[in-house]
């Protein structure tokens, strides 16, 4: 069925959208069917009480109801043009995406093919170039990647596959993950109280984007060095509330202004801070982060004042301590 033609089952046209249902043409237009009936009886009934002549009633109220149908029909209208919008937008980003994976991973591979010398030996100023190289294309193949995920967020396509996760093994292997990253930026990675009993069912693959996203900014973000160390720090840590698993990932950064605030788990949205001090981003991991928790039925929030740090937080259900 084509995606822009009428359908009696509003639901799934707005699946295929990928828009909520109170987004939806054929979702308003059913509303407005409603109201419009609602208002021609009301219309009739309110006529016959205070006009005698029936014919003036029944004029009036065919005059009521056309000039509802019309206003019905240019309102509903006009959002299935945006919503076929949406829908190609989507379906660009997906397919323009899909076809970029492959030449960049085809670019990182030989990038690491000569860096290794097999092909010829390189001297120290091409290395570096070849560095540089290298880590724009991981950029690129995590651009790649978020918009992906959004596209899936949007399209309704975005699958979870749960099982049983220790979460003290998958917060020790981003740690390894982060070190390199975090020496260079001269921060310090701290995680409190592990607890290897915290289990928590759900997707393993997403749950691991959360906790990256938000390491990943703390570091970035983390400006103040400690008097003792001469280092930032970034604070890992977690607990039980009631059957909720609650992570939180602490940083003594750059904080994120007031008005800023309210924006922040928007699309593409990077704060005054961020630009000011030339931290990369997309703006799309914060995004990412609180679709993929609200997906699995969790919460995502955060605490921040300007040049104070932040303090991300999130819930997630299907959380208990295995003895």
């Amino acid at each position: 069925m084509n995606k822009g033609s009428f359908s009696l089952d509003p639901f799934s046209q707005c699946r295929g959208y990928g828009i909520p249902l109170w987004q939806c043409p054929q979702f308003l237009f059913l509303i407005m069917g409603c109201i419009i009936i609602a208002s021609s009886v009301l219309s009739f009934v309110l006529g016959r009480q205070y006009i005698v002549d029936p014919h003036v009633v029944v004029s009036l109220v065919l005059a009521l109801t056309a000039i509802l149908l019309v206003i019905a029909f240019v309102i509903t209208h006009s959002f299935e043009k945006l919503a076929q919008s949406n829908r190609l937008k989507s379906e660009f980003i997906s397919i323009v995406s899909h076809q970029l994976r492959s030449p960049i991973s085809n670019l990182q591979w030989t990038l690491d093919y000569m860096m290794s010398g097999r092909a010829g030996s390189i001297k120290g100023e091409q290395t570096e170039y070849f560095r540089i190289l290298k880590d724009n294309s991981a950029r690129m193949q995590q651009l790649v990647n978020d918009l992906l995920v959004v596209s899936r967020i949007q399209q309704g396509t975005f699958a979870l596959r749960d099982q049983d996760i220790q979460f003290s093994d998958l917060v020790d292997s981003l740690v390894a993950e982060f070190l390199p990253f975090a020496r260079a930026s001269n921060v310090e990675l701290v995680v409190e109280e592990q607890d290897p009993s915290i289990f928590v069912f759900q997707d393993p693959t997403h749950v691991r984007g959360i906790v990256s996203n938000l390491i990943d900014n703390a570091i970035r973000y983390s400006k103040k060095q400690e008097e003792k160390t001469g280092k930032s720090r970034v604070v890992i840590r977690y607990c039980m509330q009631d059957s909720f698993l609650r992570v939180e990932v602490e940083d003594s950064g750059v904080g994120i202004p007031k008005q800023d605030q309210k924006y922040i788990f928007e699309k593409f949205f990077r704060s005054d801070n961020a630009l000011k001090h030339q931290t990369r981003g997309s703006g799309l991991g914060l995004y990412i982060a609180k679709s993929i928790a609200e997906k699995m039925g969790g919460s995502i929030g955060f605490r921040s004042a300007q040049n104070k740090g932040s303090i991300f937080w999130f819930l997630l259900p299907n959380a208990r301590k295995k003895v």
